[in-house]
C-alpha cells in the first residue's frame, strides 16, 4: 500500500518507463541480430524487428535458417511480454485514474509553489476541519496537510488546497511552502506528532508562527519548550468557555460572534505600527484620531515587550513595535488599514469583504 497519491503517481510513471525501455532493448536486440548475424542491411533488419514484434503476420524479408528462426521464436516471445507489460501497466494507469491524478499533482505543485505568507495547517480531523472553515472565512490563503487517505480525499471534496505527507517529515513541510509560510497550526492527534511537527517547522523557518494542539497539561508545556508560539488545550478552553457560558452567556454571545463565523457584523483585528515609516509613532490616541477618523474602536494595544494595554486612552501614547487591536466593521476595519497601511503601517491580517 502507498502512503500517498503522488507515490502511487510515481511508481506507475515509473514502470511505464521501464516497460518502453525494455521495448526498446528487445528492438535492438533484434535489429542487431538481423543485421550482424543475418547480415541484412540495417533498414531489413530494423523492418524485419517491427513486423515480429507487432506479430502483423508479413513474410520473411530473406529466407531464413533453423538459428534465425529460433531467434525470431525468442523475439516474439519477448515482444509479446514487453508489449502485454505495458499495456497491462497503461490500463490500470486509466482505469485507476492515475493520468488524471497526475495533471491534479502537477496542478497543486503550481499552486504551492506560488503560496508565500500563508497558513499551513498539519491534520485534518475534527480540529483540522474546524480551522480550515474559519480560515476560508476570513479569506485567507492556507494548505492543509494530512497523511490519511480518507481526510486527503475529503478536504479535495470541500474545495481545499491540501498535500498528502506526514507533516512531521521535513520533507512535507517544505513541499507545502513552510520557509514562505507565516504561521503553522499544528492540529494532528498525536502530542508527539504535534511537537514533532513544531520542531521541524521552526528548525525550517525560525520566524514562523507556530500553533499547536496538546491533549495534556504536560504536553502543553513539552510543546511551549520545543518553540511553540501558542498552546491549545482543546479540553482546558472547552472547560473554560463552557464554564463563561453559564456565568456569563452574553459576554460569550458576543464575543464569540466577532471573532469566528461567517455572518459577522463586526470583527477584530491587529495591526502592527512601523516604527521606520509611521508618523504615528510618538503621538497619543488624540492626537492621531484613528477613531474619529475611520469609526474602529481600538481595544488595546500590545507593547513590543509585551505589556498589554487594556482599554487605552486618548492620553496613550504609540511606541515603535506597538500591535494595535481593534474591533468594527468590515468597512471600519478596511478604512483603518487604509489609514495605516500606504504610510509604513503594515496590517497582520485583512478582513473580508461581505
Amino acid at each position: 500500500m502507498y502512503s500517498t497519491l503522488d507515490q502511487k503517481y510515481r511508481r506507475i510513471q515509473k514502470e511505464l518507463l521501464a516497460g518502453a525501455i525494455a521495448l526498446g532493448c528487445v528492438f535492438l536486440t533484434g535489429t542487431l541480430w538481423y543485421y550482424l548475424v543475418e547480415g541484412w542491411s540495417l533498414a531489413d533488419a530494423a523492418y524485419m524487428t517491427v513486423i515480429t514484434l507487432s506479430t502483423v503476420g508479413f513474410g520473411e524479408i530473406e529466407p531464413l535458417g533453423k538459428r534465425g528462426r529460433i531467434f525470431t521464436i525468442a523475439l516474439i516471445l519477448m515482444g509479446v511480454i514487453t508489449i502485454g507489460y505495458i499495456v497491462n501497466r497503461f490500463t490500470e494507469a486509466v482505469i485507476q485514474g492515475y493520468f488524471q491524478e497526475g495533471i491534479r499533482l502537477q496542478q497543486q505543485r503550481r499552486i504551492m509553489d506560488s503560496l508565500s505568507g500563508h497558513y499551513i495547517i498539519c491534520g485534518f480531523s475534527r480540529t483540522g476541519r474546524q480551522i480550515a472553515k474559519e480560515f476560508r472565512a476570513e479569506d485567507v490563503s492556507f494548505v492543509i496537510i494530512d497523511s490519511d487517505v480518507e481526510s486527503v480525499q475529503r478536504a479535495q471534496v470541500e474545495g481545499y488546497i491540501v498535500y498528502q505527507g506526514d507533516a512531521t517529515l521535513d520533507e512535507s513541510l517544505l513541499q507545502v511552502g513552510v520557509e514562505r509560510a507565516i504561521c503553522i497550526v499544528a492540529a494532528l492527534p498525536s502530542d508527539a506528532e504535534n511537537l514533532y511537527t513544531v520542531l521541524s517547522a521552526k528548525t525550517l523557518n525560525p520566524s514562523i508562527r507556530a500553533i499547536a494542539r496538546a491533549s495534556t497539561e504536560e504536553a502543553l508545556q513539552k510543546l511551549q519548550r520545543g518553540g511553540a508560539d501558542a498552546v491549545i488545550s482543546p479540553y482546558i478552553t472547552g472547560g473554560k468557555r463552557m464554564a463563561a457560558a453559564a456565568l456569563r452567556p452574553e459576554v460569550m454571545d458576543f464575543v464569540d460572534g466577532i471573532i469566528s463565523g461567517t455572518d459577522r457584523q463586526l470583527y477584530m483585528e491587529e495591526f502592527l505600527i512601523n516604527s521606520a515609516t509611521s508618523p504615528f509613532v510618538g503621538q497619543t490616541l488624540g492626537k492621531a484620531r484613528l477613531r474619529a477618523q475611520t469609526g474602529a474602536l481600538l481595544l488595546a494595544i500590545r507593547r513590543v515587550q509585551g505589556e498589554l494595554i487594556g482599554g487605552p486612552t486618548a492620553e496613550t501614547v504609540l511606541m515603535p513595535g506597538d500591535v494595535l487591536i481593534a474591533m468594527g466593521t468590515s468597512e471600519q476595519l478596511r478604512a483603518l488599514n487604509q489609514l495605516l497601511g500606504p504610510i509604513g503601517t503594515q496590517k497582520l491580517r485583512r478582513p473580508k469583504k461581505k
